[in-house]
């Protein structure tokens, strides 16, 4: 069993790599990147709904469960708001009408 000092420095190192890999992704990898986060925060909604209705969940695991639910909804809301936001920056401008 490991030590709760121990889980927090593997958070804290797992959250300097995920900052240092995301630093370093190309422009053009971003949007295909934000996609798959968006389906893995929708795989997050599914799971944090099933809990949250489970007929035999706690209140703290009802209360966890809607917390999931709301924060990977967000994260789908905002991660299609900004895809789609990279994704007109490829789109070819057209002329303007003189």
């Amino acid at each position: 069993m490991t030590s709760p000092v121990a889980r927090e420095e593997d958070g804290a190192v797992a959250t300097f790599v995920g900052l240092e890999v995301i630093r370093k992704v190309s422009p053009l990898l971003h949007t295909p990147l934000m996609s798959l986060s968006n389906a893995i925060s929708a795989i997050a909604v599914v799971g944090g709904i099933l809990v949250t209705g489970d007929k035999d969940a706690t209140e703290l695991t009802r209360w966890l469960g809607f917390t999931a639910v709301v924060c990977a909804s967000l994260n789908v809301v905002a991660g299609y708001l900004i895809t789609d936001r990279m994704l007109k920056m490829f789109r070819k401008r057209e002329p303007e009408k003189k």
